[in-house]
Formats: C-alpha cells, structure tokens, sequence
C-alpha cells in the first residue's frame, strides 16, 4: 500500500464527516474533522461571499494544524431580495435564530413577490499550510414556496421547491437530496477528479513557499 495523505475537514459536523468521507473512500485519504485534535481557534466567517468565507475557515485551519484543509461555505439567494439572505443565511434572524426563526422572516420579507426564484449555492474550498487553495462550486435552482411542507432536511429546506422533484428539499429523501443539492454537486465535483487533486498537494506541501504551486477554480465553471 501506497502513502495515505491526512485532510482535515474544517468542522465538527459528524453527518458532512462522513458524507465526504463516503464520496472519498476509493482515495488514499485519511479524512479527520475538528474533533480529531485539541483545541483550535473559531474562525469568524466575515467574509461577503460565500467563496471568502469557505477559504477563511479551510486556509485557516490548514495553517493552524499543518495539514491540507478542506471547508465548505453555503447559503440560500432569492433574486427577489437582492441575493439575500446569502452570506447571512444562518443568522438572517439574528446572531442566535433558530432554523424556524430564519425562515419565517424569510416568509414574512416574501410577502406578496411574485418572483419566487431562489438557489441554494456551495462552495467548497481545499487550503493547504502556505494558503494555496483549489475551489469548487455547486449551485441548485429552485422556489420559494408560499408555506412549509416536509419534515426532512434543516434550515430553510421546508420552502425550497425543487421543481425537478416537484417537492421541497424537506419533502425528500437524503440520498435523492445529495444527487442534486448544491452541496452535493460541489462534492462530486471534487471527488470527480481528486486524483488529480492529490497530485497537487503533494507538489505543494514539500516546499509550501513553492512558486509552482497555485490555487485555482473548479466546478461551475
């Protein structure tokens, strides 16, 4: 057997663990999370995109602990709010909201629109020591629907209609979910060619002020 490379995954989150895990298992990949060592310093997600903030917390992490690093930034966009509440989709309540109190300020803000076009977008980004980074992107359309319905899912999954499934994302099943769900698109496109992806850490942790190595963008491109 070949040399397994270590990636730590930027959070503490078991289920996201181990769905990446399972997308990664035909790599010589050991997958750790947060959890996997001491304490380490919360990184504030300050960014105003969600490709800033996903580099903050993978380039972070991968400069604390010395190992490649990867971390995932993701959010609900509804055209008829100017992109809102993006960046802010965890906390569009406020500091401390509650899944049902940001989304029914998300109902009340959608009062009476008409456009109803919405997309729930991810971006996963790769960070190694020196702060080279590979990014992936995955975006899934959708709308808004006038009132809740399901009982799957978190966040704002309840009124995101898929019209692809004719169901919210609260209506369907995990697996079906991860087939088109924004995150899992950017995951797959990732594991798609992390082969690939394993030959630039290797050229980019021997010598981590290397000139060769660069980041770059991936997925949805």
């Amino acid at each position: 057997m070949g040399k397994r490379t270590i990636i730590v995954l930027a959070t503490r989150n078991k289920g996201k663990t181990e769905e990446i895990r399972e997308l990664l298992k035909q790599f010589p990949v050991d997958l750790k999370n947060l959890d996997d060592f001491g304490p380490i310093p919360s990184v504030v997600e300050d960014g105003e995109t969600f490709d800033e903030n996903a580099y903050k917390k993978a380039s972070f992490t991968a400069r604390v602990l010395g190992i490649p690093a990867i971390a995932d930034d993701s959010g609900l966009v509804v055209d008829a709010l100017d992109g809102a509440p993006g960046v802010y989709s965890a906390r569009y309540a406020g500091e401390n909201a509650t899944d049902e109190e940001n989304l029914n300020k998300l109902l009340i803000e959608m009062t009476g629109k008409t456009n109803r076009n919405a997309a729930f977008e991810c971006v996963i980004s790769l960070a190694v020591p020196s702060g080279a980074a590979l990014t992936y992107e995955g975006r899934c359309e959708g709308l808004i629907a006038e009132t809740p319905s399901g009982a799957n899912g978190f966040g704002y999954d309840p009124v995101f209609f898929h019209p692809e499934s004719n169901k919210t994302f609260a209506e369907i099943g995990l697996s079906e979910k991860g087939a088109v769900s924004h995150r899992g698109k950017a995951l797959t496109d990732m594991a798609n060619e992390f082969d690939k992806v394993l030959i630039w850490i290797e050229q980019c942790m021997p010598n981590l002020t290397k000139q060769g190595c660069m980041g770059g963008s991936h997925g949805g491109e």
